[in-house]
């Protein structure tokens, strides 16, 4: 009876461990701080040092590392999005090796407001807030609510619920066209997302500009 009793153990346990390992991994949300993150994609995160160049990226990553990439295969095939700026946070992916880049992202660049005409009526500017964080959140849109972001093998995810619906979450994943100091285009498999970075909105009677007095004005 033991030795039955100890065959069935073992075999519950193979079963238990059987199970584990279908299971997927959930990828935690960048954070602004990745140390010991678990990640299925092969993207690094760090801080532009200030050795990068037109041709190098140094990366300080979060888990202690100095890298030294190469950029050339990444500004060949227009992989570099928001530019190169010391202190900058980015999202890399490198080749197997860690010597070259394949695909640069610039965070840093990415956090902002960025808005575009309604594309119902145009008569007013909607968008999305990206935060630090891994915090998403609409701007002037009332059916949709942005949840959470995160960039996943080079490409943007948002999460969201739409107001009215199911109120369960969705998640949307876009590759990135262009992304600049001022401007955010990112594309899924149908349509194509062109984004500006919104501005403060100017007060009333802020355009009247006054003349600089001069002496001929207090002349008797």
């Amino acid at each position: 009876m033991k030795k039955l009793s100890s065959l069935l153990t073992m075999a519950a346990a193979m079963l238990a461990m059987g199970s584990c390992g279908n299971k997927t991994q959930p990828v935690p949300f960048d954070d602004g701080d990745s140390t010991g993150l678990e990640r299925v994609d092969p993207t690094v995160y760090g801080i532009c040092g200030e050795a990068t160049a037109m041709h190098t990226l140094q990366l300080l990553t979060d888990t202690g590392d100095t890298l030294l990439l190469d950029l050339t295969s990444a500004r060949d095939n227009n992989n570099i999005y928001g530019g190169l700026q010391m202190g900058d946070r980015m999202a890399v992916i490198p080749n197997a090796k860690k010597t070259e880049a394949v695909m640069v992202v610039n965070q840093s660049t990415l956090l902002g407001n960025w808005v575009m005409p309604n594309p119902i009526d145009g008569s007013d500017e909607v968008g999305i807030s990206i935060k630090e964080g891994g915090i998403a959140e609409s701007i002037d849109q009332s059916n949709i609510v942005y949840r959470t972001w995160r960039l996943a093998n080079g490409r943007l995810e948002l999460v969201l619920i739409r107001e009215g619906g199911s109120e369960d979450e969705e998640t949307y994943l876009y590759d990135f066209v262009k992304l600049g100091p001022d401007s955010l285009v990112i594309k899924d498999a149908e349509d194509v997302y062109e984004y500006g970075r919104q501005r403060p909105k100017q007060q009333y009677g802020s355009e009247v500009q006054l003349e600089e007095s001069s002496f001929e004005d207090f002349k008797m």
